[in-house]
């Protein structure tokens, strides 16, 4: 019978600047010499936020003033096993300094991939990368030129995590969208996801491939370097097993409220999306349903964030919905 996991409560600890707080493990100590989000154990009968409190006053000498949930991530090390309870500090009191002698150094998100991490903190680092919307476009019904126009409203308003769902088209249609779809977010320095083949995005150099439930469970390995993202959608826990076991880096999990396109279909609620999330090794949206209202029930209940679709892309002013997660999203 193994021991029951340690139980720590960790911080992405956010400047200004927006930057990230590492702190690196002493060499003697477990996974030492490797660098680390902040944090400590939860002590018996201590509620998360209380201990995050505690050992972010005890390790660094500040005082959180602002802080919501991030991910949850289990993992099995050779000699034990952890429960890691992250939260994002988005604002917070006192200059942090190393008041266990410890070194740390405010690291730029994009460069977080460029330090050496413990196994349990690499879903940390995705889950920090990635936002908390995710943008799936519409089939584009009313031709390139309005699909376009609605896309570029929609990086105006602050989507940074697009896929490119247009199944009705054929694959030369797909691809000049893709292309077009492409130029545009490059502009607004946001990443498009093909939901097409892997090949595609290497051709055209997307920001990765976002994969079927179908496509996933046909799919042995990761099919793409990690330079690129690999995305799934899922269903079950299944589903959701195997994306982590292939390694995808993200998983949207649907759907989770009733929606107008599907009004007589099942969907999960909140409380069975809670349980995949627990399970989940990896950053998972919340689809189905969703709206800038849903996005703090979202994080409570383990979500990345939130997954949209029609939501925003019928509405006459997409990028008004889309400035409405800046005032509630309070992580970036």
């Amino acid at each position: 019978m193994h021991p029951p996991a340690l139980h720590v409560a960790a911080a992405a600890i956010f400047n200004r600047r927006g930057e990230v707080l590492l702190a690196l493990r002493p060499a003697h100590a477990h996974q030492g010499g490797l660098w680390e989000f902040p944090g400590g154990k939860i002590e018996s009968g201590e509620q998360v936020q209380a201990a995050l409190a505690r050992e972010l006053h005890e390790e660094l000498g500040i005082t959180v003033a602002q802080a919501r949930p991030l991910i949850r991530v289990r993992h099995a090390y050779p000699d034990k096993q952890v429960l890691l309870d992250v939260w994002r500090v988005n604002e917070f009191t006192g200059e942090p300094h190393p008041r266990e002698g410890q070194r740390l150094e405010w690291v730029a998100v994009a460069d977080l991939a460029n330090k050496q991490y413990p196994a349990a903190n690499l879903p940390i680092v995705t889950a920090v990368t990635l936002p908390s919307l995710y943008l799936i476009t519409d089939e584009p019904l009313h031709g390139t030129a309005a699909f376009l126009a609605t896309l570029e409203r929609c990086l105006r308003g602050g989507a940074r995590l697009i896929q490119l769902r247009a199944k009705n088209l054929v694959a030369n249609n797909y691809r000049l969208l893709a292309q077009q779809g492409l130029a545009l977010c490059r502009h607004y320095g946001a990443q498009l996801l093909l939901n097409d083949t892997s090949s595609l995005v290497e051709e055209l150099d997307a920001g990765g491939v976002h994969l079927s439930s179908a496509q996933l469970m046909h799919l042995n390995t990761r099919p793409l370097d990690k330079t690129k993202w690999v995305a799934a959608s899922c269903h079950n826990l299944q589903e959701l097993e195997h994306a982590q076991r292939i390694g995808v880096d993200f998983a949207v999990v649907a759907p989770v409220l009733p929606t107008q396109s599907h009004p007589g279909a099942a969907s999960l609620g909140w409380e069975q999306f809670r349980a995949l999330a627990e399970q989940a090794i990896i950053p998972v949206y919340a689809l189905g349903g969703m709206g800038p209202e849903h996005l703090m029930t979202a994080y409570r209940h383990g979500a990345q964030g939130v997954a949209l679709i029609s939501r925003v892309w019928n509405a006459p002013e997409p990028e008004r919905i889309l400035m409405q997660f800046e005032t509630r999203k309070g992580d970036e």
